[in-house]
């Protein structure tokens, strides 16, 4: 009776370690569709949901299997052992000499789905020796739902951010190998004879094959990671929250997060200083600037320039990203070192939390230096609800800016934003500016002072000269031409709603963009 039971909650474990693994397989596909394909919403959903029709699929055609059950289930085991291990090597192999890499992921989400839905039903049939049909379903399935809770747990906290998309799969293709081993081990004496050799000699080659991937992913990750570069990279990191990858051609450097490019070192005064200066110089008296985002320390170096600061937060939600523009010497290069300033204070949170949860500060600038609003997640940061906020924390006659995309490639997003702005309080005006190496891009400043219109605020923008500041770029000239945009050529004035967090249409307009153009 106790071998019964050893025998039973043998294959327990095995399934609530398939459970684990599987899972966290799918949010490691999810995670690189999101990095390689972008849009992540869709990404996660599809993927998860691929994986789950496939399990159901898995489990219809499981009935086939009529005999050699425990046989099968460690071909199975052993099959997803290395699948699921070289599952990131094989994506960034693939980006890095094809543009089919979406299909790979997808297909492999499906593969999974379809092998785990096989052994499930398999362990059931197994286990009825053990356990009567009421006690042996329920503690089969409990025992795989138990797993996928411990694998998100294990990819959010342990996976991702410590380990990376390098290392986690060949952690899920061990976890796989050693169910096999162990069942293969505990009912050996079940196995046709014949069988059991053949079974040996593949454990024994999988074992190698793993083992010799963890040897070899990090550098074939480097040189798929590198292929997706035209310049060298010289550093590159997987966070919890996204890819960093900083590259160099000559003495210039191009920082990019999740494959979208921040700024390259050439051009990227063009981009800071419409950002800094014009807000700066609209205030009569900056003393606390709020910056969410900005952990590159680029528009912190702009703002110094400015003797009545006194106080600047930096809200940015990436430690890794602050961590980098305060540390690398390429980026304390470029930044001038802005990031270790006494005045600057750097808190690692989302930047909408931050506003809702900070009741007791107050700024004379808000400076939203955020990444593109290419999700629903980022769109919240553009948002009417988040405007309110930002609103609400400016001081009277403060001063708010956004870097709002591109008007000209994603135009009705660029609209969106700004009437956003506009129905949480704020008066605006538009501007842009030609940036070498990310095109036509644009910003949209506001102010909380009701008593000045638009048309006002611009002529205000266009008589700054900028004489007690020194800038690299930006003078009144230039002024001139970032506030101008000439006819309404490509229909600025069009019919976009306005950006809410339970009405999330802004990440709809910037993906639907001109990007083709540019």
């Amino acid at each position: 009776m106790e071998y019964l039971k050893q025998n039973s909650f043998v294959l327990k474990a095995a399934i609530f370690a398939t459970g684990f693994a599987g899972i966290v397989a799918e949010y490691t596909l999810s995670t690189l569709a999101t990095y390689f394909i972008g849009n992540s919403i869709f990404q996660w959903t599809m993927i998860v949901s691929l994986m789950l029709f496939c399990m159901g699929l898995g489990s219809r055609l499981s009935k086939l299997i009529t005999k050699n059950l425990i046989q099968n289930f460690l071909i199975l085991e052993t099959t997803l052992s290395l699948i699921v291990a070289f599952s990131s090597v094989l994506v960034y192999t693939l980006a890095s000499v094809s543009e089919y890499y979406g299909i790979v992921i997808y297909s492999l989400s499906m593969i999974i789905g379809l092998l785990i839905g096989l052994e499930i039903p398999l362990v059931v049939r197994i286990n009825k020796e053990y356990e009567d049909l009421k006690s042996n379903i329920s503690s089969i399935l409990e025992k795989d739902y138990y797993g996928s809770l411990i694998g998100g747990v294990f990819f959010a906290f342990i996976g991702l951010p410590i380990l990376g998309l390098s290392y986690t799969p060949f952690v899920l293709g061990i976890i796989n190998f050693l169910v096999a081993l162990i069942v293969f081990y505990r009912f050996k004496d079940k196995i046709n004879k014949q069988h059991t050799f053949r079974l040996k000699a593949v454990l024994t080659v999988v074992f190698a094959i793993l083992i010799t991937g963890i040897a070899f992913t990090e550098p074939i990750i480097q040189w798929g990671e590198q292929k997706k570069f035209k310049d060298k990279v010289i550093y590159s990191a997987q966070t919890k929250y996204q890819n960093i990858v900083l590259t160099e051609w000559k003495k210039e450097h191009w920082l990019y997060l999740n494959g979208n490019l921040q700024f390259c070192s050439i051009d990227e005064k063009m981009y800071h200083e419409p950002l800094v200066h014009p807000i700066m110089q609209l205030h009569p008296n900056p003393q606390r600037i709020l910056i969410l985002g900005g952990g590159d320390g680029c528009a912190v170096r702009e703002i110094l320039k400015y003797p009545s600061v006194e106080k600047i937060d930096m809200v940015d939600l990436d430690p890794k990203m602050t961590d980098l523009g305060t540390q690398h010497p390429v980026l304390i290069n470029i930044n001038q070192g802005s990031m270790n300033s006494e005045k600057l204070s750097v808190i690692n949170k989302d930047a909408y939390i931050h506003l809702e949860q900070n009741t007791s500060d107050f700024y004379d600038i808000i400076i939203a230096d955020l990444p593109d609003p290419r999700n629903i997640e980022l769109g919240r940061l553009y948002s009417h609800e988040f405007y309110s906020l930002c609103n609400r924390k400016l001081r009277p006659n403060g001063f708010i800016i956004t870097q709002a995309g591109s008007p000209y490639f994603a135009t009705k997003a660029y609209h969106c934003i700004g009437k956003t702005m506009q129905s949480a309080g704020f008066t605006t005006v538009n501007l842009h500016n030609q940036v070498l190496s990310m095109g036509e891009w644009g910003w949209i400043l506001g102010t909380k002072n009701t008593a000045t219109n638009a048309k006002q605020l611009k002529e205000k923008l266009q008589s700054i000269d900028f004489k007690n500041v020194e800038t690299n770029w930006i003078n009144n000239e230039a002024m001139q031409l970032i506030t101008s945009f000439g006819k309404d050529f490509f229909k600025l004035n069009d019919t976009s709603e306005i950006n809410k967090v339970h009405n999330p249409v802004l990440y709809q307009y910037y993906l639907d963009g001109n990007w083709d153009l540019y």
